[in-house]
């Protein structure tokens, strides 16, 4: 014998619409050559703009994450990638993923030489940064601007 024990719930849009995460999302590969990095940097301008979201300090960001794929994560015939997402918090990151893993950013500049100030940038302009390995053989370097 079977008992019926109650009705099926079925979800209304509302119910659905309660459980999605209001965020935005960009993400697109580049070149790992200096023009990659310059249409990183104007693409984020367009994104941002387009989200209605200040342009600074997000496009330096952007930026120096760019420049440092391509600098230091190049590898032949490999490209980097760009994300942008804004969390419903309003939270900005900024990813770039390059593939090379197994060179992570050093604790910070050389003071003697040219280079080797970017991160330190990054740490100033951003609220929050980090690497994180993978997927192998790639490593992200992320950043996050709180909103205004």
């Amino acid at each position: 014998m079977i008992l019926f024990t109650g009705y099926a719930c079925v979800a209304t849009l509302c119910d659905v619409n309660r459980h999605i995460t209001c965020t935005r999302h960009f993400t697109v590969p580049l070149s790992a050559t200096r023009r990659g990095a310059r249409l990183a940097r104007l693409l984020a301008v367009e994104k941002l703009n387009e989200w209605g979201l200040p342009l600074d300090p997000a496009r330096l960001v952007v930026a120096e994450l760019a420049a440092n794929a391509v600098l230091h994560g190049r590898v032949p015939g490999r490209s980097f990638r760009l994300g942008l997402s804004v969390g419903e918090d309003g939270v900005l990151r900024i990813e770039v993923v390059d593939a090379r893993g197994d060179r992570l950013p050093g604790p910070g500049a050389d003071t003697d030489g040219e280079s080797g100030y970017g991160l330190l940038l990054v740490g100033e302009l951003a609220n929050r940064w980090g690497v994180e390995a993978g997927p192998v053989p790639c490593k992200t370097v992320w950043a996050e601007i709180d909103p205004v």
